[in-house]
């Protein structure tokens, strides 16, 4: 059989043996007839809040918070059109913070991509910086007692939107709603606690769980103690293509979007598979080997102990060389090592969460990856196992697990999240 991956910008066409192969993919929901008109109708007709153009007076501060360009969130379609809504307020109160949380600056060639160049051109954009103590406030702690640095503009902001793309997330239960706060405007100290070895380690810190989920009750708190006024959450397809549009009261919406989300992107299975072919949902989001263990969480879902996770990741952005996710890889001898040295007292770095998650994958399964811009030393310092033909490594996989192998190919990688059935979901 013939299968497309998600790969890059162009993706990854391979042929493999039918009879061993499930293919897992989500629910396919065609994109909205009028996606303009849905984002317009949402707005002017939200649930649990006034209308934005009631809403926001005109001597009001607006600060809006926006995907960076590691989601594939339609900002160009969504966010003209709250601008439209906020017609009647001079764009010069109107600040547009791209929500990097840790991640590296967005250049102003991805800004002009992602929200269209006319929004860059008459409208204030600020990447956030979540290490620039001057941009950063202090505005209290949780009741838990996570220390709150969120960006100043932000706070200080008389109205604070935010616009999200909501799919499940590999610790944070999904994305979108109140992390377009925390961590995506939150500083360096507050994403430390959110994302520490304790709080990542937690068994319902897992895709698809926000109640009981430690991170994710944090960030609601966060969302609810510092006040959101209005939320605008959209679902896509794998054309990043709007599926469905909600807003208003941010909690409400969010809710709901994850309903929806749910319903199309986790797919139960019956029993774990020998080998699982991934992806990383091709670009934006297979950027860099960072991004991509969330593609690798996928496929460890459905794994067996000691089976085989090939990753598709094109990685176009390295490793990345930023933050210090790189360098922690190279810090161990082995995943154990590694895990080993997180969980220690009094150990917490900048992206020690992603090694981590990464870790405890590979202490389940062997993990290799198909990257076109790293190198093999690049891909074996990160304790991986390059592979250049993804069809050989499947054919060598089954080879080593036995003729009666069972094969599982998730084409859009963490668009999809398949679960054991027997276990919650």
């Amino acid at each position: 059989m013939k299968i497309d991956l998600a790969y890059g910008r162009d993706g990854l066409t391979v042929s493999l043996p039918d009879d061993p192969t499930t293919v897992i993919e989500p629910l396919y929901v065609p994109g909205l007839p009028d996606e303009v008109g849905a984002i317009r109708t949402a707005l002017r007709d939200p649930v649990g809040v006034e209308p934005l153009r009631r809403m926001v007076s005109p001597d009001d501060a607006v600060a809006i918070s926006v995907c960076d360009i590691t989601r594939p969130m339609p900002s160009a379609l969504v966010l003209p059109a709250v601008l439209r809504e906020l017609g009647h307020v001079p764009p010069e109160q109107v600040t547009i913070l791209v929500a990097t949380g840790t991640h590296r600056a967005n250049t102003d060639d991805e800004l002009r991509q992602m929200l269209g160049a006319e929004v860059v051109d008459r409208y204030r954009v600020v990447n956030h910086d979540a290490f620039a103590a001057a941009d950063l406030v202090d505005v209290g702690e949780t009741p838990d007692g996570i220390p709150i640095w969120l960006n100043r503009q932000w706070v200080g902001a008389d109205i604070r939107i935010t616009t999200g793309f909501v799919e499940p997330h590999f610790f944070a239960g999904f994305s979108g709603g109140p992390k377009m706060a925390a961590p995506g405007l939150a500083g360096f100290e507050t994403t430390m606690r959110l994302h520490n070895a304790e709080m990542i380690g937690h068994p319902n810190s897992v895709w698809g769980i926000t109640e009981g989920n430690p991170i994710h009750d944090a960030i609601r708190q966060i969302s609810r103690q510092t006040g959101v006024d209005f939320a605008i959450d959209v679902t896509i397809n794998r054309e990043h293509r709007i599926t469905s549009v909600y807003a208003g009261d941010p909690e409400m919406v969010h809710r709901t979007a994850c309903r929806f989300a749910r319903s199309t992107a986790m797919q139960p299975v019956d029993e774990p598979f020998d080998v699982v072919v991934t992806t990383n949902s091709g670009y934006p989001l297979d950027l860099n080997l960072y991004q991509a263990v969330k593609g690798m969480s996928a496929a460890a879902q459905v794994v067996k102990q000691d089976g085989t996770i090939i990753c598709a990741a094109e990685c176009s952005d390295g490793v990345p060389e930023y933050g210090l996710y790189n360098e922690l890889l190279s810090s161990g001898s082995s995943p154990a090592d590694l895990l080993r040295t997180i969980q220690s007292p009094g150990h917490n770095r900048h992206d020690q969460w992603q090694v981590q998650l990464q870790a405890q994958i590979q202490l389940k399964a062997d993990v290799q990856l198909k990257s076109g811009y790293l190198s093999d030393p690049q891909v074996r310092s990160a304790h991986l196992t390059p592979v250049h033909d993804v069809e050989a490594a499947v054919a060598d996989a089954i080879r080593r697990h036995g003729p009666e192998s069972r094969v599982c190919v998730l084409p859009q990688g963490p668009q999809t999240i398949p679960y054991l059935r027997a276990s919650s979901g």
